[in-house]
């Protein structure tokens, strides 16, 4: 998957579901963080808010940075 990739997944999940998105978004982030690492991930949290809105925080680092 590629960050565009999880960024229209999110947005997708976030039209569809509304304030219930965030099964789905956990799903898409948990292969972002598999695929590009703590910082792919950290800035999709911080471009669709998703720490305030979903409850999903930032990583605080990890080894498999791209």
């Amino acid at each position: 998957m590629t960050l565009a990739e999880a960024r229209q997944r999110i947005e997708w999940a976030i039209t569809q579901f509304g304030q219930h998105a965030a099964p789905a978004i956990d799903l898409v982030m948990a292969e972002v963080r598999s695929d590009m690492g703590a910082g792919a991930f950290n800035e999709l949290v911080d471009d669709f808010d998703l720490e305030l809105l979903y409850n999903i925080a930032p990583m605080e680092s990890d080894h498999s940075n791209s």
